[in-house]
């Protein structure tokens, strides 16, 4: 078993392997993230790449967090630490990538990450957020909301 410090380091390696398999649980539509977002319960990460939030704009209320950036493993991390009365959810364009993150957390021992499955654009899990029709903020909007220190690029 991997602990936080290992994972964070190694993080940007592991993203590079295809997902073989989806949880079962932990698993939120995208109306049920919006809900619990909207109620104060719930902290959603958008782990899409920068052109990406440009091109669709970013769930209202996401904080965005480019996967692949080096930055990327601390800085969930310290969303995490930082927010124990908020549970965390991501999403991404389709659902492979945030279902494969959400794995590769509970493989290291990170529990409780919750996948938005359907992602902004929809796919094989459903509709998606966009086609869903809630609301969406441009990616400046969403990157100026979020902490300074908890930006990863």
């Amino acid at each position: 078993m991997m602990d936080r410090r290992a994972f964070v380091l190694t993080f940007g390696a592991t993203v590079a392997v295809p997902a073989m398999a989806r949880a079962n649980t932990g698993i939120l539509t995208p109306q049920e993230a919006h809900d619990a977002m909207t109620a104060g319960r719930l902290l959603l990460v958008d782990i899409r790449t920068p052109d990406e939030w440009k091109q669709t704009g970013v769930a209202e209320g996401a904080w965005p967090l480019d996967m692949r950036d080096r930055k990327f493993g601390p800085s969930l991390m310290a969303m995490i630490d930082r927010n124990p009365d908020h549970k965390i959810s991501v999403i991404c364009r389709t659902g492979s990538r945030s279902g494969y993150l959400v794995d590769v957390l509970k493989q290291n021992g990170i529990h409780g990450v919750l996948d938005v499955s359907e992602g902004m654009v929809g796919g094989r899990y459903g509709p998606g957020w966009i086609k869903t029709g809630l609301p969406i903020v441009k990616s400046y909007e969403a990157l100026s909301a979020m902490p300074k220190d908890l930006r990863a690029s």
